[in-house]
């Protein structure tokens, strides 16, 4: 059992993983910053209030004021984030999968086999296996 619980840590998906949230909290603290200082005033600059972008429900209730600029930085927030992990992570990941697939000789062009030429041959395979006679493979 400890084996098998070694052998999940060991394994590249969850190091990639652990590697990956240390980066998120990091690059979180920089988009906070980022909103906190620059976006938000921003964003308070088009309400002309100091609450920010939005309105009360009811007038002069603290309590009941929405908070559009606040919405507004979560989306912000968001596709800055999206942004930067795409370009740093997913974009070169691709490119180096593609490069891989180059060296060993694998064309995008050519189509991958379907699943049911793959049965086909799996069929002819074990039918040739069965026949009186016939060598077996290995």
């Amino acid at each position: 059992m400890l084996e098998g619980f070694r052998d999940f840590i060991m394994r590249g998906n969850v190091i990639d993983l652990a590697v990956g949230v240390v980066i998120g909290s990091a690059f979180t603290a920089i988009v906070t910053a980022f909103s906190t200082n620059i976006i938000n005033p921003l964003i308070s600059s088009l309400g002309g209030t100091d609450y920010g972008f939005g309105f009360n429900a009811i007038p002069g209730n603290d309590a009941t004021f929405l908070n559009f600029g606040a919405l507004l930085t979560a989306i912000i927030n968001f596709l800055l984030i999206a942004a930067v992990v795409y370009s740093l992570i997913v974009a070169p990941m691709n490119k180096l999968d593609e490069m891989q697939k180059r060296r060993r000789g694998i064309s995008e062009d050519e189509p991958a086999p379907t699943d049911t030429e793959l049965l086909t041959e799996i069929r002819d395979l074990l039918a040739g296996q069965n026949r009186p006679g016939s060598t077996q493979l290995p």
